[in-house]
C-alpha cells in the first residue's frame, strides 16, 4: 500500500490566527443579544436618554435651592433664566425643581404599573398556557371579558370612585393592563411546553412552579422584556391623560402630567410651562419605545441588517 505523506493533512484555507478565532468559546444567548443590541445606535441612544432621566430625577432637585411646593408670588410666570433654568409657574414655583420631582412620580407610576402587569400577566398566562384544556379556556375567557371593557373608560371610572392618588392610579391602570402580557406569555408557554427538556423535567417529578420558574419563564424572557418596555410608556401617557382630565395627583404633588395640564391654559403667554413637561414625557416614551424595538431586533437574528 502506498504511504500517504503528511502534507496531505495540512489545513487548507485557514491561517493559525483564523483557527484561534474559530476555537474561541461561543457567546451565551444574552451576551449575543446584548452584542446585537449595541449595534442598534438608536436603541443605545434611547437607553442613554432613559439613564440620564433616571439620574436627573434624583440629582436634579439637588441642583437648585428651591422646594417644589414653595410659593413665591413675586416671581410668577418668569421665563427660563440663570436663576430659574425652566422658568416659574403661576405660583412662582421653580419649574426645574418641579420637573425633576415630577420625574420621580411619573417614572414610578409607569414602572410600578408595568411591574404589576408583569407579575399578574406572567402568572395568569403561564398557568393558562401550561395547564391547557378547560383551565386555559376559562382563564382566557375571563381575560377576554375584561379586555372588552374600554381601558381608559374603566381607569377613569375607578379614579372617580376610589379618589385621586398615586396608588389609586396604579391600581386603576393594572385592573386590565396585565391582559396583553398574559396573552403573550400564554402563547410562549404553549410553544415551549412540548419541548423535550420540559418533558424530561416533568418525568423527573418537577412541579408546575419549578418548571415555570426554571424553564418556561426564562426562555420566554425576551418577548416579556419587549412587552414590558412598551408597557411603561403607556402607563406614563395614561397618567398624563388622567391629569389632563383633572383626575391626576392632588396638589402639591407634581408629575409631568399635572404640570402639562397646568401649562395648557397658559400656553399662549407662558409656553415654557407646557413645553418642558411635554418634552420630557415625549423623551421618555421615545426612549422606552426604541429600547423595546432594539431588544426585539436583537432577539430575532432575522431582523439584523
Amino acid at each position: 500500500m502506498q504511504e500517504i505523506s503528511k502534507d496531505k493533512f495540512e489545513i487548507v484555507g485557514n491561517s493559525s490566527i483564523e483557527s484561534e478565532k474559530i476555537s474561541k468559546a461561543s457567546l451565551s444567548f444574552w451576551k449575543d443579544v446584548f452584542t446585537r443590541f449595541k449595534k442598534n445606535k438608536l436603541a443605545v441612544f434611547g437607553l442613554v436618554i432613559l439613564i440620564l432621566l433616571i439620574i436627573m430625577a434624583f440629582v436634579g432637585p439637588l441642583l437648585t435651592p428651591y422646594n417644589y411646593y414653595e410659593n413665591d408670588l413675586s416671581k410668577t410666570n418668569q421665563p427660563p433664566s440663570a436663576e430659574h433654568f425652566f422658568g416659574t409657574d403661576e405660583l412662582g414655583r421653580d419649574m426645574f425643581e418641579r420637573i425633576w420631582y415630577g420625574a420621580k412620580i411619573s417614572l414610578f407610576i409607569g414602572i410600578a404599573a408595568a411591574f404589576i402587569d408583569l407579575v399578574i400577566g406572567v402568572i395568569w398566562g403561564g398557568i393558562a398556557g401550561y395547564k391547557g384544556g378547560k383551565t386555559d379556556e376559562a382563564m382566557m375567557r375571563i381575560a377576554d371579558v375584561l379586555y372588552g371593557i374600554p381601558y381608559l373608560l374603566l381607569v377613569i371610572l375607578l379614579m372617580v370612585v376610589l379618589g385621586q392618588g398615586i396608588w389609586t392610579m396604579i391600581l386603576a391602570m393594572s385592573i386590565t393592563g396585565w391582559i396583553n402580557m398574559a396573552r403573550m406569555v400564554r402563547g410562549q408557554v404553549l410553544s415551549l411546553k412540548s419541548q423535550e427538556y420540559i418533558l424530561a423535567s416533568r418525568t423527573l417529578g418537577a412541579g408546575v412552579s419549578r418548571i415555570m420558574s426554571k424553564h418556561l419563564v426564562p426562555n420566554a424572557m425576551g418577548p416579556i422584556l419587549v412587552t414590558l418596555t412598551l408597557t411603561v410608556p403607556n402607563a406614563i401617557f395614561t397618567e398624563a391623560f388622567l391629569s389632563y382630565l383633572g383626575l391626576g395627583l392632588t396638589p402639591p404633588l407634581a408629575s409631568w402630567g399635572t404640570m402639562a395640564n397646568d401649562g395648557i391654559g397658559a400656553m399662549q403667554y407662558y409656553p415654557w410651562r407646557l413645553f418642558f413637561p411635554a418634552m420630557f414625557i415625549c423623551l421618555t416614551i421615545f426612549a422606552f419605545n426604541v429600547i423595546g424595538d432594539g431588544i426585539r431586533d436583537a432577539l430575532d437574528p432575522r431582523l439584523r441588517k
